[in-house]
């Protein structure tokens, strides 16, 4: 296995319809096929519902949505891509993002990634940044952020 120096990390950057994200890898639990969520009554339009995996119920989410846009149709590409949760107000302890694409794995560096001051981000934002690559323009999402709307969203519907 090939590891990465101390000034480096592996990431994936997950396909949007209009963007990417990049994630850690290490915040990935797995991509998985994509298989229509059971939606849940009175969640906004980014909570898509849920999904059976490894035996937990996981929420999934439209990162578009949370960003005001619209909710992407399915396509033959489309997975949804497991994160671990950094807290504990999801009881699975994961939630799942649905991409338009396959992932792409990335080792990045100081040399590769920089901030993009261009773009701006409320607190409300599921974002907490863009940055700039290569040839790439990456949203960093606020998984704190998201956790709890996620969280706030499944006990209302409690």
């Amino acid at each position: 296995m090939i590891q990465a120096s101390p000034d480096e990390f592996y990431g994936l950057l997950v396909p949007l319809a209009d963007e990417r994200l990049l994630v850690p890898r290490s915040c990935t639990a797995e991509v998985v096929a994509w298989s229509n969520p059971t939606p849940m009554a009175g969640a906004p339009p980014w909570y898509l519902g849920t999904v059976a995996w490894n035996g937990r119920t996981v929420p999934i989410i439209s990162f578009e949505a949370a960003l005001g846009r619209p909710v992407p149709q399915p396509t033959g590409r489309t997975r949804v891509v497991v994160l671990h949760a950094l807290g504990d107000r999801l009881p699975s302890g994961h939630f799942g993002v649905m991409t338009q694409g396959f992932p792409q794995l990335v080792r990045l560096n100081q040399d590769i990634i920089k901030p993009d001051p261009t773009r701006d981000f409320s607190d409300r934002s599921p974002v907490i940044c863009a940055l700039r690559m290569v040839n790439e323009n990456p949203l960093i999402p606020d998984f704190e952020h998201l956790e709890d709307l996620i969280a706030d969203e499944t006990a209302v519907a409690s």
